[in-house]
């Protein structure tokens, strides 16, 4: 049974999409603000995310997901300010690093990358909010700014589990108080001021900018729909941000907005909280600087399940280094090994070897840190076979598309060009094991050359031909 933590029920639900085919998963996922270069914390997040859809798209779901790249906000459009330049050109080279940020640690590309500040975007906001205000959810205060009415919405506070009475004023809250109604109110329009220098928007309610909140309404139900299968996000995204995005959403399509909301938690550098002030903000490139690789940078962030927190240190990247090479080993002897056993020997695999546990971990509310223990589990006993001569050629094929179906999903294969026969060199492997075993050494020695020739050692042991080139 497929089934994930829903942070709005606080349970762990069996999954079944709104598609009525079963087939098809809408997927919205948080992007980055593209003040500054993404950090770790971000990418765990978002190898969460991609390892989500690998999973579902391993378990036969077609996948059509959204990541939106918040381009207008308080601090892109402070930092374009500070660097004399427009907010297009200050954003474009980190959007460009995002996305090269994306390549090295292999997360898949999402369908849609929406950009707020894309016309069809600002045009949905705006037409969502004129909803708003004509149904009584929104008003527009004195300075020109539209406001969520949050006494209209009486479950907003449901995914982050508090009451409306609740709610006290935070740093985000403060920022966006205009003379509003009500202390928990929220902006969906900011009038300009002089800050915003060249960044506005013409409006019904005067030149301003979307708040933080609409965007992601707006592009999520405006490419997707009204209602969502899985929507996710770092946990730091659960209040206020993910709340208003409910409130807006079903207050403008008087429809549910988000079946199953997945939330991340936070990454921690050495057991602190990550931050500049701290010194212990790494970026990506901070790492790849340090001679470590995305591959082992990905391994370390897909190690920990999600729904706890992950202490990044670099005796843990030292450790996904050794386990990497541990199980590129394991890869390449299976590739070496399977031309020196018999083709004709189909055994089942023996029982030990428990490699249906990998997909019941991830179906388990994507357990990764019991999936990966189950990969090495294989890989020790698998050895222990191979030494012992009992693994048949079907048994070392199976497992080669086993490690195949792994990689689907945590995409750690190495870079190096795997050990894959042409089926030349496997036809005069089977030639020679037939001719040692009938002692024609010299057809055997004759063979052994045409297959050097092609590029190719063989070693024989007692187990029969390794294979390596």
């Amino acid at each position: 049974m497929l089934a994930f933590f829903n942070t709005l029920t606080r349970r762990v639900e069996e999954f079944s999409p709104l598609d009525p085919k079963g087939k098809t998963v809408l997927l919205y996922t948080c992007g980055p603000t593209v003040y500054d270069l993404a950090h770790i914390g971000n990418f765990r997040a978002y190898v969460f995310e991609d390892l989500l859809q690998r999973h579902l798209e391993f378990r036969g779901f077609n996948v059509r997901r959204v990541m939106n790249l918040t381009d207008v906000e308080d601090k892109t459009i402070r930092a374009c300010h500070e660097a004399g330049t427009s907010l297009a050109d200050f954003t474009r080279p980190f959007k460009e690093a995002f996305f090269q940020d994306l390549n090295t640690l292999r997360i898949r590309r999402a369908e849609f990358y929406p950009e707020a500040s894309a016309p069809v975007h600002i045009g949905r906001m705006i037409e969502m909010i004129a909803t708003l205000i004509k149904r009584g959810h929104a008003y527009q205060a004195t300075d020109g700014s539209v406001y969520f009415r949050l006494s209209t919405f009486p479950m907003y506070g449901r995914l982050a589990h508090f009451h409306l009475d609740e709610l006290r004023p935070s740093g985000r809250v403060k920022s966006d108080e205009y003379g509003k109604e009500n202390m928990g109110d929220f902006a969906l329009w900011k009038a300009w001021d002089e800050k915003d220098n060249a960044v506005g928007w013409d409006s019904p309610w005067g030149v301003g900018r979307p708040g933080w909140h609409i965007e992601c309404s707006a592009m999520a139900t405006g490419i997707l729909g009204p209602s969502i299968d899985i929507h996710c996000g770092g946990e730091d995204n659960i209040f206020p941000h993910h709340e208003a995005e409910i409130a807006q959403s079903e207050c403008v399509t008087g429809k549910p907005f988000v079946r199953l909301w997945m939330h991340c938690r936070h990454l921690l550098v050495n057991g602190q909280k990550m931050s500049k002030s701290r010194g212990n903000s790494l970026t990506l490139r901070d790492l790849l600087y340090q001679g470590w690789t995305g591959r082992e940078v990905r391994y370390v962030l897909a190690s920990t399940r999600y729904r706890e927190p992950l202490n990044f240190t670099f005796e843990s990247l030292a450790g996904a280094r050794s386990t990497l090479r541990r199980l590129d080993e394991w890869t390449q002897r299976l590739h070496s090994r399977i031309s020196s056993i018999s083709l004709q020997s189909t055994t089942p695999v023996p029982p030990q070897l428990d490699t249906a546990a990998f997909g019941r971990a991830l179906d388990n509310d994507l357990n990764t840190s019991a999936a990966l223990g189950n990969v090495f589990d294989i890989v020790r006993d698998s050895n222990r076979l191979l030494d012992q001569g009992k693994l048949s050629f079907s048994n070392i094929a199976f497992l080669e598309d086993w490690i195949k179906q792994v990689h689907s999903v945590f995409c750690l294969e190495p870079n190096y060009r795997q050990l894959e026969l042409p089926n030349k060199v496997t036809s005069l492997l089977l030639l020679r094991e037939q001719a040692r075993a009938k002692k024609q050494w010299n057809i055997s020695d004759s063979l052994r050359k045409e297959i050097l020739a092609l590029g190719w050692n063989i070693k024989d042991t007692k187990q029969g031909q390794e294979v390596s080139w």
